[in-house]
């Protein structure tokens, strides 16, 4: 029975836009498989991994009504291999799935659909707003690197989602840096706050790739879901107390100055090839005019760079782990950053000038 006849991206692009979920080597083995069901003419591709499920419309059929499951990797990995513009087409008979075009052939096998397992999404929904696409990405970019990894406090592995009256935030830290982010929106919700999975938060961040368009947040009991043109994402969400991150913002630092972005970051990067390696240290120097950073090794090499800088206070030495400055500097997007400064064992405030709506602090480190 032929199911689908459409050119190769048309298929590849939502496949992709779904896959990304699904993991290689899974208990249950049909979760490596991706769910394509046609109902109406129209054809829906859907994976999950239990915690996460996301779901896009695909190509239109005019088969009749199907539900199969097939190895999702392998179909992508087929997809990527055709040709540009390839006509492709997919039968289904006897628990087989067949990919033609042009002169080649792939025989795949299918697992029933019926087996499949969707998750129970809830209907009661406590908050709800759209925003651009551009804007909720942007967002995420100022902040996503703060998140933890294979932290065992568990929430620290995602990322903070706060509205309140027209406010959205957006908060990750690992306990060493924390980076935040705020914006306006259309909307006066209740104050709410859930914790994105950190893969939910990746695999967003993926999608957002339509500046235009808007995308839709829904807060569900236990559940969050996006919808963005044709895609939902239905994520569960982290169980666990995010720590108050206004307690942890220097408010009294006073030693500031303006920075240009890119040549920091240049500087950054130089000083950071001979850091070294496990501790990943940097002293930041400050006196009037300079700032110079400074990183050695254990086989007494050193990097020094110096920046000139429009500052006239104290002087001031305060070593960090230089990947931490990187991280902030290479994803948010503005000119100038003003860096503010306390003494050697407060954190430092990296704020966008005249933008109350991004702040990221980083723990200083003995070196």
């Amino acid at each position: 029975m032929l199911i689908l006849q459409a050119e190769r991206d048309t298929l590849l692009k939502p496949l992709q836009a779904v896959t990304g979920i699904v993991e290689r080597r899974h208990t249950l083995p049909i979760l490596s498989n991706v769910l394509l069901e046609n109902s109406g003419g129209q054809t829906n591709i859907l994976a999950t991994d239990l915690e996460i499920q996301i779901n896009t419309a695909g190509p239109q059929s005019s088969a009749d009504n199907f539900r199969i499951t097939t190895n999702a990797k392998k179909l992508q990995d087929i997809l990527r291999a055709l040709p540009d513009g390839a006509l492709v087409s997919l039968d289904w008979a006897q628990n087989r799935l067949t990919l033609k075009a042009g002169k080649s052939r792939f025989n795949l096998q299918t697992l029933p659909a019926e087996d499949f397992p969707l998750m129970s999404v809830g209907e009661d929904v406590s908050a709800a707003f759209s925003l651009p696409q551009e804007a909720l990405k942007e967002m995420l970019s100022q902040v996503q690197y703060g998140m933890a990894v294979q932290d065992i406090r568990y929430y620290l592995n995602g990322l903070l989602m706060q509205t309140e009256g027209d406010q959205l935030r957006l908060v990750a830290t690992d306990g060493h840096r924390l980076a935040f982010s705020a914006t306006t929106i259309n909307a006066d919700l209740p104050r709410a706050e859930v914790i994105l999975p950190r893969k939910t938060v990746l695999e967003l961040f993926k999608l957002l790739n339509h500046p235009g368009e808007p995308v839709t947040v829904e807060l569900l009991n236990n559940q969050v879901r996006f919808r963005c043109q044709d895609t939902v994402i239905v994520s569960k969400v982290v169980d666990g107390k995010f720590p108050d991150y206004n307690r942890v913002i220097p408010l009294d630092n006073d030693k500031l100055f303006l920075v240009g972005r890119t040549q920091l970051l240049g500087a950054l990067e130089r000083a950071a090839i001979l850091a070294n390696e496990k501790f990943r240290g940097a002293r930041l120097h400050i006196k009037p005019g300079v700032l110079s950073v400074t990183c050695s090794n254990n086989e007494q090499e050193e990097a020094r760079e110096e920046l000139e800088i429009a500052y006239q206070g104290d002087e001031l030495e305060v070593g960090f782990n230089i990947n931490y400055l990187m991280d902030v500097l290479r994803n948010v997007h503005s000119d100038d950053l003003q860096l503010a400064f306390g003494d050697v064992n407060r954190s430092t405030l990296f704020t966008i000038p005249n933008n109350p709506n991004f702040k990221y602090i980083v723990m200083p480190m003995r070196i």
